[in-house]
């Protein structure tokens, strides 16, 4: 793939609940921006805190968070402002670990996630409780929750000849396969990039399949 311009942006997003299930957290956040147009890449983690070497059982003051790299000539910051919008309710009030927060790298950054939030309490009746904060450190979640929903598709890896590891965890594919298979992206935008994805035939006709059937494991 040529080298593509890249910027980045980190995010936390409350658990969701869809159609009576348990709750997203960190398993599938990055799911939910993986195969939006212009995203590159994905990793969760976590963020925000003071506690040296966060994990997922010793998580101290941080919260769990999902890094975003997106091609600015696709995309844009506020399309993945209007993502993480719309896939939670930031009215809730959650613990540090599951807080509704966006974590900004630049004063532009800032600036933008300000004034979304004011467009975005214009249109509720409940105070909006999400945090707009520097990031400070992004601590890599442990590779069992990297692309967890793709995860839950063996196939899919064994066909890709991928293990859970680095190589997964920075794969443009991987971030794009577990958004499709996690239910977030359409038929006729796979059908769009399957050439770019360069699939086996097994896996293009297996995630066809999960997309056409509206399966998915969160």
């Amino acid at each position: 793939m040529a080298v593509i311009q890249s910027q980045q942006v980190v995010k936390s997003i409350a658990p969701i609940e869809k159609e009576g299930k348990a709750p997203v957290g960190i398993r599938g956040i990055a799911a939910q921006f993986g195969c939006a147009p212009g995203v590159i890449r994905t990793k969760v983690g976590y963020a925000g805190g003071t506690q040296g070497h966060p994990t997922y059982r010793r998580m101290g003051d941080h919260t769990e968070t999902v890094q975003i790299e997106y091609d600015p000539e696709v995309t844009s910051y506020g399309n993945m402002l209007d993502i993480f919008w719309a896939n939670h309710n930031p009215t809730s009030k959650c613990s540090r670990q599951y807080m509704s927060a966006i974590f900004y790298h630049t004063n532009e950054q800032k600036q933008l996630a300000e004034e979304s939030l004011k467009s975005q309490q214009k249109k509720r009746a409940q105070k909006i409780t999400t945090k707009i904060v520097p990031v400070g450190t992004f601590t890599d979640a442990e590779d069992y929750h990297q692309k967890y929903l793709l995860q839950r598709h063996p196939r899919i890896l064994t066909d890709l000849d991928m293990d859970p590891g680095e190589q997964l965890n920075r794969s443009f594919v991987t971030a794009r396969l577990n958004g499709y298979v996690g239910g977030f992206g359409s038929l006729d935008n796979f059908e769009k990039e399957k050439e770019l994805l360069n699939l086996p035939p097994t896996v293009e006709k297996y995630v066809r399949l999960l997309i056409k059937n509206g399966k998915s494991h969160w």
